[in-house]
């Protein structure tokens, strides 16, 4: 393994529009930033993990636990805009890497995982996918999939069902293919990062509302890995019922 120095950056708002002020959420005793926080900090490849957000109450907060936290301005558009701004102050890191701040109970293996894409020097953004093995996921528009080349390159993410499969009815394409949705966790080479924030909204972007569709319209290569990993995102209060009536282990 070579010495890459390693950073997780954990971007979170105060002001969402579904769930405002998500991250000081509690969930079974700890707030929810905490939880991504503390899971982060179980992998094995970063060097260092760091909350980066525009509202002084999640500043406070994390302070208060004793976790590093990093002021940003409240204009950024994404996450990856916000992970940006840390690493434009922290130039001693090699990788960074996007952790969703609304996941608290991310398996740390998924980070590994992502960080260990990077071993490949030509890997510019890397990003995680898993197998659909359901049909509710497999035709649900708001959960992107992904296809790939034989490399494990994306070659396209939607929020269609890829590819469509014209002479079978949609109850057998399960069987037919292999089929991939997108887990929203990113790492990308520094330098690549400070390009990405540059470039504008591009309009296969627009169309599906996927960030990611920006880098490869601009030439950009994105490396998967297969997780076998369950995400459990927090996007509204009632995927937070959903989350705590699983009753997730401490």
């Amino acid at each position: 393994m070579s010495q890459l120095k390693t950073i997780g950056i954990i971007p979170a708002r105060y002001a969402s529009s579904r769930f405002p002020g998500k991250p000081l959420v509690d969930i079974e005793g700890k707030s929810m930033i905490r939880r991504v926080y503390e899971q982060a900090t179980k992998s094995k490849r970063l060097d260092n993990v760091i909350v980066a957000t525009d509202d002084e109450r999640i500043q406070a907060h994390v302070q208060s636990f004793g976790a590093p936290v990093a002021m940003t301005a409240e204009a950024h558009q994404s996450g990856t805009d916000r992970c940006a701004e840390v690493i434009a102050t922290t130039p001693e890191f090699d990788i960074a890497i996007n952790i969703q701040g609304d996941e608290p109970y991310i398996d740390p293996e998924q980070i590994d995982l992502l960080v260990d894409c990077f071993q490949k020097q030509e890997v510019q953004i890397a990003t995680l996918i898993k197998r659909i093995t359901t049909m509710d996921v497999l035709f649900n528009p708001n959960i992107p999939k992904v296809v790939i080349d034989h490399s494990g390159k994306a070659i396209y993410f939607s929020r269609q069902t890829i590819p469509y499969f014209r002479n079978a009815p949609s109850q057998d394409w399960p069987y037919l293919h292999t089929y991939y949705k997108h887990i929203g966790i990113y790492g990308y080479r520094t330098q690549v990062l400070a390009e990405l924030t540059k470039l504008p909204v591009s309009s296969l972007e627009r169309a599906e509302s996927l960030e990611q569709l920006r880098w490869l319209e601009n030439g950009y290569h994105i490396q998967t890995a297969e997780t076998s990993f369950e995400t459990l995102a927090v996007d509204t209060p009632e995927d937070l019922e959903k989350l705590l009536a699983q009753k997730k282990p401490q």
